[in-house]
């Protein structure tokens, strides 16, 4: 894909040029949203929102990574949205269920058919305790610890996303780390050999 050509395109106004980006991106957008939100249907939201705010604002794109760009522009709809439903706080009147009536998990999409099911129920309690414990991570290092360790980006490449100094990077994900471990050692549950 020649992205600064689509880029280009999408910077006069061509709309499918645009709808090309979204997808090459809205994979890695959705998971940084969904890790930052720990809600599949806010990560949705925000992401949405995110592309519609960086539709408007492609002309204002001057270069560089457009995957950070975009990001910061994810990251920023998402930290709205934080804020949004700190100040007005709501609770579901029923709990999220899927058609058989157990509680929803958005990861079983990511299940290995040949997977037991004493390993699947395992994962997916670790899958739960460790986002919890991410979403209890303050919002600046939960960002940082999602970019580095779930996306896999580089700390200058986390520096260009957010707008810090590549030291502010690397000693927040320092301290979300530790503060990942220590939430997940309190853990009751967490199987011996996850545990120090």
């Amino acid at each position: 894909m020649d992205e600064a050509g689509i880029i280009q395109a999408a910077k006069r106004g061509d709309v499918a040029a645009f709808n090309r980006l979204v997808m090459a991106h809205q994979g890695l957008a959705y998971n940084v949203a969904f890790r930052l939100m720990g809600d599949a249907d806010a990560a949705a939201d925000a992401t949405q929102e995110a592309f519609l705010k960086a539709f408007r604002a492609i002309g204002q794109y001057r270069g560089g990574s457009f995957r950070s760009w975009l990001l910061r522009i994810v990251t920023n709809a998402c930290y709205d949205q934080l804020r949004y439903h700190r100040r007005r706080p709501s609770e579901p009147l029923l709990p999220e269920t899927n058609d058989d009536g157990a509680p929803a998990d958005y990861t079983s999409r990511l299940m290995d058919p040949a997977e037991s099911p004493e390993d699947s129920a395992l994962r997916r309690e670790l899958n739960e305790m460790l986002q919890q414990a991410i979403l209890r991570l303050p919002p600046d290092q939960r960002l940082i610890l999602v970019l580095s360790d779930v996306e896999g980006f580089s700390y200058r490449e986390i520096a260009d996303t957010i707008g810090l100094p590549l030291g502010t990077v690397k000693s927040r994900l320092s301290r979300a780390r530790t503060r990942l471990r220590d939430l997940l050692q309190e853990q009751e549950l967490l199987p011996s050999q996850y545990r120090l």
